[in-house]
């Protein structure tokens, strides 16, 4: 029977040079180069007052290279960190086999808020001098992640006052039953239960009690409208998206369209993508030339950001809601989508329209005649109706046939107070009015030059998103606090774009 050597797959004691492991060309080779020889740290120094007295502190540059490179790897809990530092040779070697507690990564990534902007901006200058930023165009687009925040803690401050008042109330009432049992032979483990319900009442309503106290104001959006607070982290915001609503934050990144690189990052708890638009667009302004194209999908469309726009002379390419169905490209597009999962599909079922619309009126532009779905002829009443910049012809039907007609409730809203019928038909823009900022958009992104300048923004951004998303396992957030949170999606970003870097060869 042949015989085999021993090969022991968990050696505890053995010979390692910890730099030989950051191996040329890898993610890990260029995060060590750069934070040791291209990134300026001494603004950490302000950190520390142990000049003279004190422990001495790990130094930020071991810091930053472990966070980074577990964030690379998916891991963004502080304990998973520290256990990788103890466990991964490639975290030993970066860590110089330190292995720092836990808490010392933790607060290091909470208080990043200051330095990570000016360390996101130094790899973009080495990213510009290795030729990776094109500026031609800069994709913008957004993803939505739930935070660490409890959606069911959301409302407006009068939500939290009645639910703060329904708890008080069910523990008075079961501290009233209570006492009324207590003469009978109750089992003291279901008093012991009820004792234990009733303190958990008293303390969650507590809790609102004291957030109302230190939160007296509304929380307002971006239009001043009141919005529902959240009382674990109240700079979330619920969202709706794809899989259903979450709280949490959106992460909007502005990305270039040569190499892919991250060129702004930011972190709101908005979901309003409209609002994000103009915040993303000046901080990239630095790096944008007059030529540079700005591109965003609908989310981020309004009249008021296109004029924003304009007024800039920014060049841009932002599209609306109709967009698709006025490309012929698309004009077969839902045959193609896939059913709906009835699992994970939160959206609501789209109404069927109960009343009839003007596409059910037989309208002939030519004769100038309109006929209703009863087949009854409609009297026109005016030819050169403007509404909001758009010219229309109106019909109405005459109160002999809408009167006894035994379809006035399907045609309608109100058949008991409204006598008749009354359907417009547009034609067209009101000659000589002024051309609004979303027209000009619309006759700019439907072009054939347009149209394929915007056909690149989603093989632009979109992969970035992909990367950070499932490559990197960016599912959510792990902090609370939009300063927190910021910091964190730009440390991603960051990775994402030294990746980059590595791949074209920054270290050799």
């Amino acid at each position: 029977m042949a015989r085999y050597k021993h090969i022991d797959t968990s050696p505890r004691f053995i010979a390692v040079d910890l730099e030989r492991q950051l191996h040329p060309g890898t993610f890990e080779h260029a995060l060590n180069y750069l934070v040791d020889h291209r990134l300026d740290l001494s603004r950490f120094d302000a950190r520390y007052k142990n000049d003279l007295t004190g422990a001495t502190a790990y130094p930020p540059a071991m810091l930053l290279k472990v966070v980074l490179f577990a964030y690379s790897r998916g891991i963004v809990s502080s304990r998973g960190i520290e256990r990788a530092c103890t466990e991964h040779v490639t975290f030993i070697a970066l860590s110089g086999d330190s292995a720092p507690h836990f808490t010392t990564f933790a607060d290091f990534v909470s208080t990043l808020g200051a330095e990570i902007k000016p360390l996101f901006t130094e790899v973009l200058l080495i990213c510009d001098q290795m030729g990776l930023i094109g500026r031609e165009m800069f994709a913008i687009d957004g993803v939505k992640l739930p935070s660490n925040a409890s959606k069911a803690k959301s409302g407006t401050r009068g939500d939290i006052e009645r639910q703060a008042g329904k708890m008080e109330a069910a523990a008075q009432a079961m501290l009233a039953r209570h006492r009324e049992n207590d003469a009978l032979a109750v089992e003291p483990n279901v008093a012991a239960k009820e004792v234990r319900q009733i303190e958990r009442l008293d303390q969650e309503a507590a809790q609102m009690r004291q957030w109302l106290s230190a939160n007296p104001d509304e929380r307002k959006g971006a239009k001043g409208k009141v919005v529902k607070s959240n009382r674990t982290d109240n700079e979330s915001a619920k969202m709706a998206t794809s899989k259903g609503v979450i709280q949490g934050y959106v992460g909007v990144a502005a990305v270039d369209g040569r190499h892919q690189i991250i060129v702004e990052a930011q972190a709101h708890g908005s979901g309003s993508e409209q609002a994000l638009l103009l915040p993303v667009v000046n901080a990239a302004a630095p790096l944008c030339t007059p030529d540079t194209l700005i591109t965003a999908d609908a989310g981020y469309h309004s009249e008021a950001n296109l004029k924003a726009l304009a007024e800039q002379d920014r060049p841009a390419l932002i599209a609306d809601n109709q967009m698709r169905k006025r490309d012929e490209r698309f004009k077969d597009q839902a045959k193609y989508k896939a059913q709906p999962d009835p699992l994970y599909d939160k959206a609501h079922p789209k109404k069927t329209a109960g009343h009839y619309r003007p596409r059910d009126f037989i309208y002939d532009p030519k004769a100038g005649t309109c006929l209703c779905p009863a087949g009854k002829s409609l009297y026109q009443n005016g030819a050169n109706c403007k509404h909001s910049g758009h010219l229309a012809v109106k019909f109405q039907g005459a109160l002999r046939d809408c009167g006894p007609c035994t379809q006035r409730d399907k045609c309608l809203r109100k058949p008991e107070t409204t006598k008749t019928r009354q359907v417009s038909f547009f034609r067209g823009k009101t000659p000589g009015g002024k051309v609004s900022y979303t027209e000009l958009m619309k006759r700019a992104i439907d072009s054939e030059r347009g149209r394929a300048l915007y056909g690149r923004r989603f093989a632009t951004v979109e992969p970035v998103f992909g990367n950070l998303r499932y490559n990197k396992g960016l599912d959510r957030f792990t902090l609370r606090g939009q300063r927190k949170v910021d910091t964190q999606w730009k440390l991603f970003c960051l990775v994402h774009n030294i990746e980059k870097l590595a791949h074209h060869g920054v270290a050799q």
